[in-house]
């Protein structure tokens, strides 16, 4: 009796049912965690599914995940062909984003396609889309927004900090001069630039 009651402790014989009969396999792993492409594929599609990336972004991206670069460039090559991979299309979708939605300058637009990999042809192209009236439209909008908050300064300080505020936007500093000078010109100050030692770096 007590052998049986130990036969059943140990699965059906005088072994610890712990041990792993011979023959048996080892329950095989995830395919992400045996496979770099698939992993490296399941990371593109995640990072795909919430916006658009750059090929550079998705490189780089795997790579911080400690896929290796051969298997990388082969994937990412694969996601190039299927055209889910579209640095020009990211150009543009980023452009018209970052010009309506935040308010930059082409200047400030270009350095960050620059950062994410988009080359300076392909960057051209989908910044031509805001024109010169259209950057200068969007830059007399954000300093309306702005103007308010400045009353009662010193017209000098004001016409400092909103320049300064375009300038860090990525507006050139003419366009930027000339803007703020009309809006607070549409107040009735007297707005004159011509401040020695002034520069829009300066807040």
């Amino acid at each position: 009796m007590a052998e049986r009651r130990y036969a059943r402790r140990t699965g059906g014989s005088g072994t610890d049912s712990t041990s792993r009969a011979p023959g048996t396999r080892e329950r095989p792993r995830a395919a992400d965690e045996q496979d770099p492409a698939a992993r490296a594929r399941d990371i593109c599609y995640r990072l795909l599914a919430l916006r658009d990336h750059t090929r550079l972004e998705l490189e780089q991206a795997l790579l911080r995940r400690e896929i290796p670069e051969d298997v990388a460039q082969v994937v990412l090559g694969k996601f190039d062909k299927a055209g889910l991979i579209n640095d020009e299309a990211f150009a543009e979708s980023w452009v018209e984003a970052r010009h309506r939605h935040r308010g930059l300058g082409r200047r400030a637009i270009a350095q960050e396609l620059r950062r994410k990999g988009v080359d300076d042809t392909t960057a051209a192209e989908a910044l031509a889309a805001v024109d010169a009236e259209a950057e200068e439209s969007r830059a007399h909008d954000l300093v309306r927004r702005k103007l308010g908050g400045t009353r009662g300064q010193d017209p000098q300080v004001r016409l400092r900090r909103l320049v300064a505020m375009l300038a860090r936007r990525g507006y050139a500093e003419g366009l930027a001069f000339r803007v703020v000078r009309s809006e607070l010109e549409n107040e009735g100050v007297d707005a004159d630039a011509d401040t020695p030692g002034w520069s829009a770096d300066l807040d």
